[in-house]
């Protein structure tokens, strides 16, 4: 099994809503967060030369994180297509899992704003966390 990449999130009190909860909104500020993190990581591509738009996101909400906790997201590859991507996620605090996600990524011609294929390097780039199996 290939590893997930994680990226640690601080709760900053600005994320909390009046419950003292981390507002639902906030969490996919967190998949940004490890998704850049990931792209940088994976492709050396700086955040401002990122080529992909969110295509699609989905979030089920498990448990409330708070102030106090510190939170992980976990992300992983689960589908590469021609111009597209699928990333999958888990939000966890002390291994629980408090939100799971997928988002569908294109790539797209920074310049015309179209999908365009995968560039070779990239794809060979993202392939090793495909094989990320989370059922073991």
């Amino acid at each position: 099994m290939t590893e997930e990449f994680t990226v640690e999130i601080p709760v900053q009190y600005r994320d909390l809503d009046p419950l003292g909860h981390v507002n639902n909104a906030v969490y996919v500020s967190y998949l940004e967060t490890a998704r850049v993190d990931y792209l940088e990581a994976v492709s050396d591509i700086a955040a401002e030369d990122i080529s992909f738009v969110v295509a699609n996101l989905e979030i089920d909400y498990e448990r409330p994180i708070t102030k106090a906790d510190d939170p992980t997201v976990a992300l992983w590859i689960s589908h590469l297509g021609e111009s597209s991507c699928t990333m999958d996620y888990e939000i966890r605090v002390d291994g629980a899992v408090a939100a799971t996600a997928e988002t569908t990524m294109v790539h797209v011609d920074p310049d015309t704003g179209r999908a365009t294929p995968l560039p070779d390097d990239l794809r060979a780039q993202m392939e090793p966390s495909e094989t990320v199996d989370q059922s073991s």
